[in-house]
């Protein structure tokens, strides 16, 4: 079984994924916006029971970060884990898109995944 590792940037906080994901997206709502700082954000989904994590996280909304260093981590709830993909030890990963939120908010200059699903808003 595939086994997938990650941290925040001053490594307090580690987390292990077993595996393949459930699910792979990017996501340009307005929260993600705001909680990346950037024009989207970039996730996968697992099974929780196929996610856990070492160290200690503070939360916002349901949404987990390091506290020292402020690396925006993951998000756990009914029975799934999304994991924000850029905390990965793997960069380039070799995961790809399946899909595309809220493209009503993405930058015009940025181009559609390719073969992705494509939502205005959330998925239904």
């Amino acid at each position: 079984m595939r086994t997938i590792t990650g941290s925040c940037r001053c490594a307090q906080v580690q987390i292990t994924v077993r595996g393949e994901p459930k699910r792979i997206g990017i996501c340009h709502c307005t929260d993600c916006r705001q909680e990346s700082g950037s024009a989207f954000t970039f996730f996968g989904v697992w099974p929780a029971a196929k996610f856990e994590h070492l160290g200690e996280t503070a939360g916002f909304r349901g949404r987990q970060f390091c506290p020292t260093c402020g690396s925006r981590l993951f998000s756990a709830d009914d029975g799934e884990a999304e994991i924000k993909l850029g905390i990965l030890a793997e960069a380039p990963t070799k995961l790809t898109p399946t899909y595309e939120l809220w493209i009503k908010r993405r930058e015009r200059w940025l181009r559609p995944v390719e073969g992705a699903e494509q939502y205005q808003e959330d998925r239904k």
